[in-house]
């Protein structure tokens, strides 16, 4: 899963600029409309100038990206990849070891017992990994629906403003500003973009939706941090399938020039 890869700032460009879009028509409603045209496009101006130099910097950098699958709320997955971008402006990841299964710790069905048995921790490594195989199209789904608001669509949350399902929230935290759209890609869900204006860089991204027939509730919750040269990048992102009890985390670290 790649979605540490999908929330990069140039990803989530259109979406900063969309709703900065939107808030600045809130903002300005009842002034004259030209001028509010004008100070749009002077906001997202800005905006690109910004991000673009962003971006920039970021591909001078490699870094490690650490995935934790937890089942039930044990981890029974580990992998670690160093990832740069490539020439064509794509991550490229190499595996750097670490993704065999965790050793269950789980006390259900008399694992003690188990434990005792002749080659039990192999054929517990065997257990776990079958598990996380036998969820693949499942956690495919899920990622075909993460790929419904990473990147968020322009003609979405401009419908979602539209149709009045757009708040603005400047008291969420001091500098921050909250955009929430709601009914964003199905009925019901919630896309919240936080946004730091000052800085002018995403502060994080929370998504609340359901999946499948189900409707079973999926969270992603993204938070984007600073480096020492002010660049600014996705350093954790928390996906939550409820209805199966999985937690996959992305930890992004160790970045070097």
């Amino acid at each position: 899963m790649t979605i540490g890869q999908r929330y990069s700032p140039s990803v989530l460009a259109w979406a900063i600029m969309v709703g900065w879009m939107v808030a600045g028509a809130q903002a300005q409603e009842g002034g004259d409309p030209g001028a509010e045209k004008a100070a749009m496009q002077a906001k997202v101006a800005e905006l690109k100038q910004s991000l673009a130099a962003n971006q920039k910097a970021l591909q001078q950098y490699t870094w490690v990206e650490t995935t934790e699958i937890s089942m039930k709320g044990e981890v029974k997955k580990t992998e670690r990849k160093e990832c740069r971008y490539g020439t064509d402006g794509k991550v490229v990841k190499t595996d750097m070891g670490g993704g065999a299964p965790q050793e269950a710790q789980s006390s259900e069905g008399g694992d003690g017992r188990r434990r005792g048995g002749r080659g039990g921790g192999a054929v517990k490594e065997k257990v776990v990994e079958n598990k996380i195989e036998g969820l693949k199209e499942y956690m495919g789904a899920v990622a075909s629906l993460v790929k419904q608001y990473a990147p968020p669509d322009p003609m979405k949350i401009q419908a979602a403003a539209q149709s009045g399902k757009v708040a603005m929230d400047n008291k969420s935290a001091p500098g921050i500003t909250e955009l929430t759209f709601t009914d964003y890609a199905v009925p019901g869900d919630r896309l919240a973009i936080s946004l730091n204006a000052a800085a002018k860089q995403l502060a994080g991204v929370n998504v609340s939706s359901v999946l499948g027939e189900d409707k079973d509730p999926v969270t992603l919750a993204v938070r984007f941090a600073s480096l020492p040269d002010g660049v600014n990048y996705p350093a954790e992102t928390v996906l939550v399938a409820k209805a199966k009890e999985i937690q996959v985390k992305i930890t992004n670290s160790e970045h070097r020039k």
